[in-house]
């Protein structure tokens, strides 16, 4: 009679109910990325107001945090271009030792943000966000491909909403109540939350593989390589193209409010840090409780109609509260967690459900983090893009008037574009990739 050489959890991860196992996936997925956050966004939370970089372009002189976060954001970025390659080809067994490591040098990096000299602060923070722009890919590789992705990757992508504001609270409270001072508190606020993510990536480690049913439902995923990821991209390059347009802008939104929620909130008279997570929890909850109902929808080829036509009302209501706002009929939290809700309706199925059930409706025997990843590196490229765009070229204009104009932007070119895209990946063809 042979042993199973499994571990006790994974044992019983594989007999678990869909219930049982969809809700420990979650868990672990959730508190490995909400930790993650920790290590990234708490520099948001303070102004570095009273640093001098004395450094200018084009006769503009630099804000040291928009610099600061454009810094880490490149970081973020180049990470995401990288990790085209490496999120799709690393094998699973190696996924714990990448997420420990990646956190490892994230969390250095912060350390030598608080202590280098002013100008080598640059680049300690753009050394902390390269290796956090990889976290996402490894932990989706855990729970792509499975029948109840809809509700794993919506409880993932629940996380990096909420994670936001509270983390950022966290560091506000660190400096408002523990007079930790701003350059050292990113640091501070990731040592509160390394063990967690320890934890997490020890429970995610434990999940089993799909089971035969699960690529059965949807497809195969497997790692990429080169030549694999070429063929994918040629294959879908009229739909991709589209999305990485939309992405690029949307990406670019979601980012600016993020960054600058702190500058935005002062500009409507929102003092408190608990403003935080008062706007981001019910985005957070509404985002997770909308996606998790795509899990109702079977057929793989309405359940992707169903998650285009989710963002496009998602921009839709991005619109409607903005133009509320203007008018007055709405105050400023309300707005900004309408506004919130809409952004990321359209913003967060691309790294979770677009991508996972376009694969399964086409068939094509790949991972889903490939797609994601190739997205996420168009889209930070247009998050560093528009920050230096509003510096230089619209300083006069407040950051809360550029957020205002961007909203009609954004939701009318992402509309027409998520229309098209729909339409061609609605009438691609199963069977027409790589058979899996």
């Amino acid at each position: 009679m042979s042993i199973d050489p499994r571990s006790p959890i994974t044992r019983w991860l594989s007999r678990a109910p869909d219930v049982s196992f969809s809700l420990y996936a979650v868990a672990a997925a959730f508190t490995a990325y909400f930790c993650m956050y920790a290590f990234r966004k708490p520099l948001s939370a303070a102004s570095y107001s009273e640093i001098s970089l004395q450094l200018s372009l084009f006769g503009q002189e630099l804000v040291p945090k928009t610099i600061f976060v454009t810094s880490q954001i490149c970081g973020y970025c180049v990470s995401k271009y990288v990790g085209v390659k490496i999120c799709s080809e690393v094998t699973r067994s190696k996924l714990p030792l990448c997420l420990v490591a990646a956190i490892v040098v994230a969390w250095l990096s912060l350390l030598l943000f608080a202590v280098l000299p002013v100008r080598l602060k640059i680049l300690a923070i753009f050394c902390n966000g390269l290796p956090l722009g990889f976290i996402w890919g490894f932990v989706v590789r855990y729970l792509e491909g499975r029948r109840t992705s809809e509700i794993l990757l919506a409880g993932l992508s629940c996380s990096y909403i909420l994670a936001s504001g509270e983390v950022k609270s966290v560091g506000k409270w660190l400096i408002q109540d523990h007079n930790v001072p701003e350059l050292w508190m990113p640091f501070v606020t990731g040592a509160v939350f390394f063990v967690p993510f320890l934890l997490a990536v020890f429970l995610l480690k434990q999940l089993p593989p799909p089971t035969d049913h699960d690529v059965k439902l949807r497809t195969v995923r497997q790692s990429m390589d080169g030549a694999e990821r070429w063929n994918f991209a040629k294959r879908f390059l009229p739909g991709l193209l589209l999305l990485l347009v939309t992405y690029f802008f949307l990406t670019a939104f979601r980012d600016f409010r993020d960054n600058f929620q702190h500058e935005l909130f002062e500009e409507m008279g929102i003092k408190d840090s608990g403003a935080f997570s008062r706007t981001e929890r019910p985005v957070a909850f509404g985002v997770m409780a909308a996606l998790a109902m795509l899990y109702l929808i079977k057929s793989n080829r309405w359940g992707l109609l169903a998650t285009y036509l989710l963002m496009i009302a998602g921009l839709a209501l991005l619109a409607i509260s903005t133009i509320l706002y203007q008018a007055g009929s709405l105050q400023g939290e309300t707005w900004m967690i309408l506004s919130g809700l809409g952004a990321y309706l359209a913003y967060v199925p691309y790294g979770s459900v677009l991508f996972d059930r376009t694969i399964a409706y086409t068939r094509y025997a790949g991972t889903a983090v490939f797609a994601i990843y190739l997205a996420d590196a168009v889209g930070y490229t247009g998050s560093v893009g528009i920050m230096f765009y509003k510096d230089f070229f619209a300083s006069e204009t407040s950051r809360l008037e550029f957020f205002q104009g961007f909203v009609y932007v954004l939701t009318i070119v992402g509309t027409i574009l998520l229309v098209f895209s729909a339409l061609y990946f609605v009438k691609s063809s199963q069977g027409g990739g790589k058979s899996g």
